[in-house]
């Protein structure tokens, strides 16, 4: 194919317009080359082998243009010394390796200054791929300038590591590779492997520092490939001459981690390839709108209630854990050859080793280590004492202990779980443990807590496909652990300081701890999560040896952790009867503790901004009233319009007013949104004109509250958010000025509302198949019907909703909206028209059937990348459905 190629392009050398000629030839035989390689992917290629091949179809590429350009279009046969010129690949295309839409990074590497015949050959090439749309990163230097700036500039040096000859003077790149081979071998290799992992750090801040955010970076995530990437670079500083590094790779890494090192390298590159193509561009995050067809194209499929999308996920945060062990055992291995630096002063004096007082087990150069994995297996009930001394001591864990861990897990038997030593042991870490949270982040990876608790390795490594979780199930679990401990020893006083000061009249913090733990270990249950969650819950606390009592605890709050959420967000929290029902369900002031505390800390961790002020409030507002229903105290209406006295006067007065509230609230509380009240005479379709007017003002209703007064006042007070998710107004205070002037004039009536605009598809929403729900309880409260509805949330959905009541002659009392990532809950008390509740019947069918067609408008979604998927309802509860606080929950058989 090589002649053939050459031949058309010598023949474009007299076309008029030969660059185009040039460029149109290439054209084709690249995209043929890149076709190849993505057929190959999609018959189920491995990644490093598809990756090769798009690396193989950029050489072809680049040697005939090389050929062309300097053989025929500034031929040099016998080029002086100032002539001389190579072209070299480096950086990652370097390594032989590309994605499909990946840089080339080039380097033009001349012997000495440039010339007109360098600057032409260079600058012809480089225009031709520019006209095919490659993305080119370049560089055109001299032996003598790349090798000063390679002692200066670790970026530099990274890139140079990985040059590989292309096309061009044979006896200039040996030249510069045995020099520079050989300026890295006599360099200190501390500060290069220093400067790497600084880069790390700093890129993990950059694209989120924890491991398991359920839309990683593939390439510069925590666990992604440019981590895998900085190993490989640390190796070839070590042994430049090496091939990608092996002998340094197989020096420092055992047989076992090297094969996890290639199945993770092929896994991710497999997973960027497929991403590339999906996107159609140089996509590096994995977000929900590409995650169900990569998962598709990489062969994975649903089983059970599990969809495809999930599981994939799940595989892909194995892999990004495993890649976490291996830069661990690999920063070990070079400490204690001292080719690392380390910030540790107890590291920085050589063979220190202090004995802990538990035999087998020491402190090895600032970290804790074990003599050797006979530790465990003369005494398997230190596997978990590991964990306890590190933190007693505080020390990170060694690699070596680390690797002696997982290659024990075998040990731990049903004996095992129920060994009174070991069970203390991993008790005194959860709950009474220093920093719970990254000890028990340690024994996750390395295996050890799913192995001790078989109801937590199923939730490992487990997305929910929603928008409303930032993380996966156990990394969301394990930092709601941490936040318990914060706010239990003051940190989030600013932000909590009800909890803060409620966490210390817990009776048995080891239950709240443990049911913590357990709170998400029913997701994916064929039950349901919370029933499922109960049950699994209580063979925990059984295996762990907790008395009947304790474990009745913790198996109520898990089957109840969403009640408190649930009843302060979706019902009325100043009605008596939502105070009366919520009391009958806790049952007791120390289970209501419990539940406080063990709601703020799951909440809060479910992602950034996603604890509020307003829920902070409605949360607050309902532990205070049912506390003092413990007390004896009278549950009375709480009315909302009590807080706001001067803009009902002023409505009294004028008809309407309105206004943004500011909320006196602590320092840390993260204002989400910002807050706007309006006060009006009630009338039939008010709250419809309020919502119309907040749609066409591009304002998102992210909470709200609707309550009247006896006089016939209405107030009206919603959350607000712009298009963006930041606080409405907060960019642009000139629109929030325009918003509350429209809510006047708006709940005046009588003044035509321009209709909302219409939103930018959003290809994330478009992903998700929110299925719509509309339910009508009247049982819940005694004056009034509960409307509950959820479904996909969109601009203008609360307007289209409550229209809908409103044709139903249905009148609001209050509302209660709140968001859950892609899914609206809404839920509204409603009365007839003459003011009384509605009574069961085909009215009510009808209204639920078409409050189900306003909840499943789906507009214009803009272009999906796959058919949408179904959004995980594993946090969707329903509060009219709840068991009663009494009810059992059955045993099931013991897992072995």
């Amino acid at each position: 194919m090589t002649p053939a190629l050459d031949d058309r392009l010598i023949e474009a050398a007299s076309a008029p317009d030969v660059r185009k000629a040039v460029a149109a030839i290439l054209h084709e035989s690249f995209d043929a080359a890149r076709a190849k390689a993505s057929r190959r992917l999609e018959s189920g290629g491995e990644g490093v082998e598809v990756a090769r091949l798009y690396s193989a179809a950029a050489d072809e590429l680049l040697t005939a243009l090389w050929r062309f350009t300097t053989g025929t279009l500034y031929p040099a046969p016998n080029p002086t010394e100032a002539e001389r010129l190579s072209l070299l690949a480096v950086g990652g295309y370097g390594r032989g390796v590309l994605a499909p839409f990946s840089d080339l990074d080039l380097l033009f590497l001349r012997s000495w200054k440039s010339n007109p015949r360098t600057e032409q050959v260079t600058e012809f090439m480089l225009y031709v791929l520019w006209d095919l749309g490659v993305k080119v990163g370049q560089s055109a230097r001299s032996v003598d300038e790349c090798l000063a700036l390679a002692r200066s500039d670790m970026t530099v040096r990274t890139a140079l590591l990985e040059a590989r000859p292309l096309a061009g003077d044979d006896r200039l790149t040996d030249d510069f590779i045995v020099r520079f081979r050989a300026f890295v071998t006599k360099a200190d290799p501390r500060p290069f492997i220093a400067a790497k992992l600084e880069e790390r750090d700093l890129r993990h801040q950059k694209s989120g520092a924890v491991r398991y955010r359920v839309e990683p970076n593939v390439k510069d995530g925590k666990g992604g490939l440019r981590d895998l990437n900085t190993l490989f670079w640390i190796a070839r500083s070590l042994a430049p001459e090496s091939p990608l590094g092996a002998r340094v790779l197989d020096d420092l890494l055992t047989a076992r981690e090297r094969r996890t090192f290639e199945e993770a390298f092929d896994f991710l590159w497999r997973t960027r390839a497929h991403l590339h193509l999906t996107a159609g561009r140089p996509e590096e995050k994995l977000t929900f709108d590409f995650q169900p067809e990569v998962a598709r194209r990489m062969g994975w499929r649903g089983r059970g209630d599990e969809p495809a999308v999930e599981r994939f996920m799940r595989r892909y945060f194995l892999v990004a854990r495993d890649v976490g062990a291996l830069t661990r055992a690999m920063s070990a291995k070079l400490e204690a050859r001292q080719q690392k630096p380390t910030l540790s002063l107890s590291r920085l004096i050589p063979g220190r080793k202090r004995r802990l007082g538990v035999e087998g087990f020491i402190e090895d150069a600032g970290r804790l280590s074990v003599t050797g994995p006979e530790v465990f297996a003369a005494a398997p009930e230190k596997l978990l004492m590991l964990f306890r001394t590190a933190d007693e001591h505080d020390l990170d864990l060694h690699p070596d202990a680390f690797s002696a861990v997982s290659r024990s897990l075998s040990l731990v038997t049903p004996s095992l779980r129920r060994d009174p030593e070991a069970t203390r042991a991993f008790l005194d870490v959860l709950a009474h443990g220093q920093r719970p949270y990254r000890v028990l982040t340690l024994m996750n990876e390395t295996g050890l807590l799913g192995r001790f608790l078989p109801e937590w390795g199923r939730i490992v490594g487990q997305t929910q496909f929603n928008m409303y979780h930032a993380y996966t199930v156990d990394e969301h679990t394990l930092q709601a652990i941490g936040i318990i401990n914060d706010i239990w020893r003051g940190k989030l006083k600013a932000d909590h300081p009800a909890s803060t000061e409620i966490v210390h009249r817990i009776d048995d913090f080891e239950a709240l701890m443990l049911a913590m733990l357990l709170h998400d270990v029913g997701k994916g249950g064929d039950r349901g999560q919370l029933d499922d969650g109960a049950i699994s819950a209580r063979r925990a606390c059984d295996r762990l040896g907790l008395d009947p009592r304790r474990t009745e605890f913790v198996v109520w709050l898990v089957r109840n952790h969403l009640a408190l959420s649930d009843y302060a967000q979706k019902r009325d929290v100043s009605d008596p009867a939502t105070v009366r029902a919520f009391t009958k369900l806790v049952g007791d002031p120390e289970r209501l503790r419990t539940l406080l505390i063990l709601t703020v800390a799951d909440i809060r961790a479910v992602g950034p901004g996603v604890w509020n002020a307003w829920k902070g409030g409605l949360i607050r507002a309902l532990y205070y009233r049912t506390e003092g229903v413990f007390r004896g105290e009278d549950v009375t209406h709480a009315d909302p319009v009590d807080d706001y006295p001067d803009l009902v006067a002023r409505a009294r007065t004028d008809g309407a007013a309105a206004e943004a509230v500011s909320i006196a609230g602590s320092a840390g509380d993260e204002r989400a949104a910002t807050r706007v009240a309006v006060a009006a005479r009630d009338r039939p379709g008010l709250f419809v004109d309020l919502a119309d007017a907040l749609a066409a003002a591009g304002a998102d209703v992210v909470g709200a509250r609707v309550a009247t007064a006896g006089d016939g006042t209405a107030l009206d007070v919603f959350e607000l958010q712009d298009g963006g998710g930041a606080p409405y107004g907060q960019a642009e205070p000139r629109r929030l000025t325009v918003l509350i002037k429209a809510l006047v004039a708006a709940a005046r009536g009588g003044v035509p509302i321009a209709p909302a605009p219409i939103a930018a598809p959003n290809p994330r929403r478009a992903a998700f198949d929110v299925r719509p729900t509309a339910m009508v309880d009247l049982d819940e409260s005694p004056t009034a019907a509960v409307v509950e509805v959820s479904g996909a949330d969109r601009p203008g959905l609360l307007a289209d909703l409550a229209r809908a009541l409103a044709i139903h002659r249905l009148s609001i009392r209050s509302a209660h909206i709140a968001g859950f990532g892609e899914r609206a809950v809404d839920s509204f008390y409603v009365t007839d028209s003459a003011g009384h509740k509605p009574k069961p019947g085909p009215k009510l069918d009808s209204l639920r059937a078409d409050l189900e067609r306003v909840l499943d408008f789906t507009g214009h979604a803009g272009h999906r990348v796959s058919a949408p998927v179904r959004a995980s309802l594993r946090d969707v509860s329903e509060v009219g459905r709840r068991r009663s606080a009494q009810e059992p929950v059955s045993r099931a058989p013991e897992p072995r």
